[in-house]
């Protein structure tokens, strides 16, 4: 593949808001002295006073959120997913959970490729916290811009969103011009016959490099993007599961509870396929440089063909 533009979708997300604070009146963006890190600062610079600085507490942010949202204001509360997620949970569920407010969290630095600051800030669990909040849209977005449409869906759509970016500059693959991003939806990237592989997050890419290398094996790959976790495309799925015969999925973030996870449910129920899950086992990440790391933990086009290769001479 040709080299790409690389960005990080935590930059998308700051940039992204400024530009809709116009068109969007009753945007509000909060964040937990993490401004410059999330780069909601974008935001605060050009709308000071619709962006709200909670200090470092994260559960308190969000019951901002959940006052904000109760009177008619859209609020992104912003934070790193291992905050977002993790430490504010119990808030997060009840307060904006169970009345299902209009909230929007946007959690940046998820996932292994936080890199160096190790094991505390990766986030390798917070999908599957939010899964499991009745009436949460959880989305993972690929690229820039998937992450841009991606926010405005948001912001359209009424309820509560749990929105994930990422610290690392990834490859920009979509199209602007022709990308329609449609919440629920998922995105056949390409066709094949031997295996489907599903992907979210920034292993999108790599599940695309991943089926160029397997094409020269004589494999056929379907890549499928899943940039809506919750609620799942179940149709896309199945139809491929049916059609393949075997489905791998890949993603940053634990093996439990996230993307593989959602899919095997799926299938279990509708079409019994024989699933491999390419994510962080049951352990937890160390630091390091992140693309290293990556590689380490196996989230990459090498681990994706390898195991596609191993499930294709089992099959």
């Amino acid at each position: 593949m040709a080299e790409l533009i690389k960005k990080a979708t935590r930059e998308s997300y700051g940039e992204t808001l400024a530009e809709l604070g116009d068109k969007y009146e009753n945007l509000y963006v909060l964040d937990a002295d993490l401004a410059a890190a999330t780069k909601t600062g974008i935001f605060k610079k050009k709308f000071p006073d619709r962006h709200i600085d909670c200090g470092i507490q994260e559960a308190n942010m969000m019951g901002v959120a959940a006052g904000l949202a109760a009177t008619g204001k859209i609020p992104f509360a912003s934070s790193f997913a291992m905050f977002a997620a993790g430490r504010a949970f119990e808030i997060v569920r009840n307060s904006i959970g169970y009345p299902h407010l209009n909230v929007k969290i946007g959690a940046t630095h998820a996932g292994i490729s936080v890199g160096e600051d190790g094991a505390t800030h990766q986030c390798n669990e917070d999908i599957a916290l939010m899964r499991t909040i009745p009436g949460m849209t959880v989305i993972n977005p690929a690229d820039d811009v998937e992450a841009r449409a991606a926010i405005e869906a948001a912001i359209q759509y009424v309820g509560p969103v749990y929105m994930r970016f990422g610290r690392l500059a990834t490859p920009v693959f979509n199209d602007k011009a022709t990308y329609k991003f449609e919440l629920g939806k998922g995105v056949q990237l390409t066709d094949g016959n031997d295996v489907t592989i599903v992907a979210t997050g920034l292993l999108v890419y790599e599940a695309l490099v991943a089926a160029e290398q397997l094409k020269n094996d004589g494999i056929s790959a379907r890549v499928i993007n899943i940039h809506t976790i919750k609620p799942l495309d179940e149709e896309i799925i199945v139809k491929a599961a049916r059609e393949t015969g075997l489905v791998v999925t890949a993603e940053e973030h634990s093996v439990i509870g996230g993307l593989g996870s959602a899919v095997c449910d799926t299938l279990s129920a509708n079409c019994p396929t024989k699933v491999v899950k390419i994510g962080v086992n049951d352990v937890f990440g160390y630091s390091g440089p992140a693309v290293q790391l990556l590689k380490e933990f196996g989230l990459c086009s090498e681990n994706i063909v390898a195991k596609v290769k191993e499930a294709i001479r089992s099959k």
